[in-house]
């Protein structure tokens, strides 16, 4: 067999270097042939004499980050085609064999009787570190940008090629059950620790430490099948086993609320497959990977969660009649929390960033963020000093308009305030070149009344960042009426330029993100005043799948701002615009009792001085409640429902308006831009893998019940008639 993703190379001391290196990627993946291949080296390498051992390494910068999901669809493929054809019984059974078929490989490189060493020089991730979690000894490089884990989880999967049986098996349950559920990666440091790798060595002696440990006699056998192996934590049925597994279960539960079946069938691989010998826990193993690949948490979690990122990461919505740019300059006027913050991440992407304030002092303040994020960076091993020093070096603060007229990109992220931002428009404008690009990071105001004083309107755009910005993955970029192609494209490839993730949004009030997460919001205010305890509110909305009640939420964004923004939607569109009963909730809390949220620690909560102890809910709550309703009375699954329908009908307003026109954009800007549950795959993806008509007929339930906010736009009405869904109907461009 010719090998085409793998090179090998046998020396003298027959010891055989297998190199990963797919042709034509920047990263390696394990996709069929590259599972095909490693079924044909295994063998050779276990027949051939001469062979005496085994290191695998790769010719990439990582071992594996990525997914194939083509592979997975191609399963999936075939599973509804045997389903059609042969019935049920069969097409269990084809997807249960192609879920086995990479785990028996590793089993087999594992049971091989020839050591093999797997020399990790770059980020193994999910099936790429079960590759090495199968060979008997494990060295990596000393780079402090080398991360090891099993995210699958994250994505609705879990890990279907030993991950739930080996990791339990090496270290502690319950570091076992962190790195299994939680999906987190972790740095080299931890990994050796747990003893999940065996030495770190430098980066030039890392092939050399491998064969080394072959040469000096490393065992070609795995701890679990020796004799004498035990469990780090003990038997399933030992008093640390009992007292795990029911925590474990409660801890999945209080943080999942059952909302992500994978989660649920991680718990019960570990369970059952520490109960059996190695060969049999794996089978357990792939039959749950095989009965959650058919669940729709995970077909949804992929598309939205690595599909769908993946497209608009590699500008699938970019105008192609604009050559490629790069911001290699950018100034950013405004450099407060958000400002200083988009000023940092550019820099630490390699571009020359300008932070322009009125006051000199606050410029430095703003590029001391970028200093001080520094320090947390370089403490858990993430960054050196070296990095510092070179991002700092790309920025300048000043006082000096003059600064930007060589910048690419200029972001105006003052505060949202009309005069405010239309006096840096005017200050700004005449030392722009005339390429450049002008955008403003507004969350609220209209971008093409805010470009009406720019003289040339097709170069103004809006960017819209989310806090805190060097966390939030997601950025809307805002187009306007007049906005032309060149602001759009330079906008689309300076996000991805510092790695986060673009949407398009056409120009409308509170744009995309924020007006559907507004509803949720509201539909909080609007259970509060109908007498539902405030703690049920907080609970509902999590055990719905919100990363934050909406009361809390309400807090974060700042109570008074709330109100502003309500007194301005009325007073631009008429006293209808609004719910006066909240607004009258809103002028309560905040210029009656001074509440203003988290900001001066007063709100729909009390928080305590200087972050001691808990928030707890304001008792004084209760005298702000028309009427109180008994918990007992209440339907948790209506109130949960409420909560998900009232921001996916908003979204489906979106739609119908041409505010948003990319059903994957819509998901994705929901689950990144305001954590909306992702198991649903997105707001869409909610009302798609619901149906159409289902969700339509329980629209006018709760519209009947609670009023129009539930009211489906037209589209719904009409989508549902002709059976068809968001994902069929607005089929995204490749």
């Amino acid at each position: 067999m010719t090998l085409k993703n793998f090179t090998i190379e046998t020396d003298a001391d027959g010891i055989a270097l297998i190199t990963w290196d797919i042709p034509d990627r920047s990263t390696n993946l394990l996709d069929e042939t590259t599972i095909n291949e490693l079924e044909e080296i295994t063998k050779q390498t276990s027949a051939d004499d001469k062979i005496k051992g085994v290191v695998i390494t790769s010719g990439k910068e990582s071992v594996s980050v990525d997914v194939d999901l083509e592979m997975i669809e191609e399963i999936r493929h075939a599973y509804a085609q045997s389903f059609a054809k042969s019935g049920e019984t069969a097409a269990h059974q084809l997807l249960f064999d192609q879920s086995c078929r990479l785990s028996l490989i590793l089993r087999t490189i594992e049971t091989s009787g020839k050591p093999w060493a797997a020399a990790i020089n770059g980020p193994a991730l999910g099936s790429g570190f079960e590759l090495t979690l199968c060979c008997h000894y494990r060295v990596a490089a000393d780079n402090p940008k080398i991360m090891l884990g099993l995210p699958q989880i994250k994505v609705g999967l879990l890990p279907g090629a030993g991950g739930t049986q080996r990791v339990p098996r090496m270290v502690a349950l319950q570091d076992a059950m962190q790195i299994l559920l939680k999906g987190e990666p972790i740095d080299l440091t931890r990994a050796h620790a747990l003893r999940l790798i065996d030495a770190i060595v430098p980066p030039a002696d890392l092939i050399k430490a491998a064969r080394t440990w072959i040469k000096r006699g490393g065992r070609a056998v795995a701890p679990w099948d020796e004799k004498r192996f035990k469990l780090p934590s003990g038997p399933v049925f030992s008093k640390a086993g009992m007292m795990m597994f029911p925590v474990g279960n409660a801890m999945y539960r209080r943080e999942t609320y059952d909302n992500y079946p994978a989660a649920r069938a991680v718990m019960s691989c570990v369970y059952e497959g520490l109960q059996l010998p190695m060969d049999a826990a794996l089978r357990v193993e792939s039959r749950y990977f095989a009965h959650i690949l058919r669940s729709k948490e995970a077909q949804a979690m992929i598309r939205s969660l690595i599909v769908s990122k993946q497209e608009l990461n590699k500008g699938t919505r970019r105008p192609q009649n604009v050559p490629p740019t790069k911001v290699k300059k950018l100034a950013v006027i405004g450099a407060g929390f958000v400002g200083a913050s988009v000023g940092y991440v550019s820099a630490r992407a390699g571009i020359e960033v300008v932070l322009i304030t009125r006051h000199q002092e606050s410029a430095d303040k703003a590029k001391a963020h970028a200093n001080a994020m520094f320090d947390n960076l370089i403490k858990k091993g993430s960054a050196k000093e070296s990095d510092r020093h070179e991002t700092l070096a790309r920025m300048i603060a000043t006082v000096d308009y003059a600064a930007i007229k060589d910048c690419d990109l200029i972001i105006e992220s003052v505060f949202e305030d009309r005069k405010v931002k239309s006096d840096v428009n005017a200050k700004a404008q005449p030392f722009l070149k005339e390429t450049a690009i002008f955008a403003s990071n507004t969350s609220t105001l209209p971008i093409t009344s805010l470009s009406e004083e720019f003289k040339d309107q097709t170069r103004f755009i809006g960017i819209h960042f989310f806090s805190p910005v060097e966390k939030m993955m997601l950025v809307e970029v805002i187009v306007g009426k007049n906005t032309g192609d060149a602001a759009l494209a330079t906008a689309l490839d300076y996000v991805r330029q510092i790695g986060k993730t673009p949407i398009v949004v056409n120009d409308s009030r509170g744009f995309f993100a924020n007006r559907c997460v507004a509803r949720y919001i509201s539909e909080g205010s609007q259970m509060f005043l109908e007498g539902v305890p405030p703690a049920m509110i907080e609970n509902c909305a999590k055990m719905a799948g919100m990363p934050v009640g909406p009361l809390s939420l309400s807090d974060e964004t700042a109570l008074d701002l709330r109100l502003s923004i309500m007194k301005a939607t009325e007073a631009d569109l008429g006293s209808n615009a609004i719910d006066q009963e909240e607004k009258k909730l809103m002028v309560e809390l905040v210029e009656k009792r001074q509440r203003f949220g988290r900001k001066n620690s007063k709100g729909f909560y009390d928080y305590p001085d200087k972050g001691k102890g808990r928030k707890r809910l304001w008792p004084g709550l209760a005298d702000l409640q028309p009427t109180q309703l008994d918990p007992d009375t209440l339907d948790v699954g209506e109130l949960k429902q409420r909560f998900l329908v009232v921001q996916a009908v908003e979204a489906a307003r979106a739609v119908e308006e041409r505010v948003i026109t990319d059903p994957r954009e819509a998901d994705l800007g929901s689950i990144f831009g305001f954590g909306f549950a992702p198991f649903t795959g997105g707001l869409l993806s909610y009302i798609d893998f619901m149906d159409t008509m289902r969700f339509l007929e329980l629209c006018h339930k709760l519209e009947a019940k609670f009023g129009p906010r539930f009211a489906p736009p037209k589209l719904l009405e009409e989508m549902a008639e002709n059976g068809e869904i968001f994902y069929g109907r607005f089929r995204p461009k490749k």
